[in-house]
């Protein structure tokens, strides 16, 4: 979620070799979905933007950013945290959850969804204006605002 656009991307974390069977206490994922996937999936799709997106990433309290550390390394991007039990300080994220309830109701198993029905969603969340936004969508306001970083680069 780019939070002065809105725009969405979602990830799709497939299950990780040795994972499944029995729930252990303390165990790992039962899907494999843990901090190490969540770390890939954001590397890999973080890369992909443009320089001018990946300033910082800001996360709740989660579990599945324990290699936050990693991420930096691998990706440059500063990770943020917010306080516990405050969802106010990711409003924009919060509101966007709302959104893919939507899509996904409480519950849903997500891993029943391949990564095109994920990206269909943020496609139809990408393209529905927002009174945010001017009634533009996501995906106009993110194309405005990176054509005007890039005219205002000069060239190299």
């Amino acid at each position: 979620m780019e939070r002065s656009t809105r725009f969405t991307m979602l990830l799709h974390l497939p299950s990780m070799p040795g994972h499944g069977g029995p729930r252990a206490k303390n165990g790992p994922p039962l899907a494999g979905r843990g901090a190490e996937a969540v770390r890939d999936a954001i590397t890999n799709q973080i890369t992909t933007l443009p320089e001018q997106l990946r300033r910082s990433l800001t996360w709740d309290q989660g579990a599945e950013m324990a290699k936050h550390a990693e991420l930096r390394i691998a990706t440059g991007l500063p990770v943020y945290f917010c306080d516990p039990h405050s969802p106010w300080q990711r409003g924009t994220n919060e509101n966007t959850n709302g959104l893919l309830g939507q899509y996904f109701p409480k519950g849903t198993d997500l891993a029943r969804h391949s990564a095109e029905d994920l990206a269909a969603v943020a496609a139809t969340l990408n393209s529905r204006p927002r009174k945010t936004l001017g009634w533009r969508t996501p995906a106009e306001a993110l194309d405005e605002y990176l054509c005007s970083t890039a005219s205002a680069t000069p060239p190299s």
